[in-house]
């Protein structure tokens, strides 16, 4: 299979049809299209998104603010515990579904959610690091010689 090469072009102008003719002829074609306007700022702040808040957060009850959710938390504390022990899915999926723990649609975890929950980790990572939690659960898994 041939590599393929991608390249995000900002615009600082509109894109006219000579531009999309010389990108054409150097070999390139689309593959998405990105769109932006500018809103009135009361139409920004009500608009819904529809996007559900990443896991482990929820919304507040009391306002549209995002805050932890304590059990989907502990759940990629879990998760990363033992990533870092190099387990594999399943035994990650296995030891979340043993502890009680469901996706958030309350199916039981597999490998593959397992998985799919791998860019989530990466981006709540280097705050699970540095909660004194981490450090506590680092301490017992060295302690056990993990």
């Amino acid at each position: 299979m041939a590599k393929v090469e991608r390249v995000r072009q900002v615009l600082s102008s509109p894109f006219g049809a000579e531009d999309l003719k010389s990108q054409t002829e150097q070999g390139w074609k689309i593959v998405a299209i990105e769109w932006e306007r500018e809103v009135p700022a009361a139409a920004a702040q009500t608009a819904p998104t529809g996007e559900e808040p990443p896991f482990g957060l929820q919304v507040a009850k009391e306002s549209d603010q995002l805050e932890v959710n304590p059990t989907e938390r502990e759940a990629l504390f879990l998760m990363m515990e033992l990533t870092v022990q190099e387990g594999p899915y399943s035994r990650i999926a296995d030891e979340l579904n043993r502890r009680g723990f469901r996706t958030r649609q309350g199916f039981r975890w597999t490998p593959v959610s397992v998985f799919q929950m791998l860019p989530r980790l990466i981006e709540v990572g280097p705050r699970i690091f540095s909660t004194e939690e981490w450090q506590e659960r680092r301490r017992k898994l060295k302690a056990a010689g993990i």
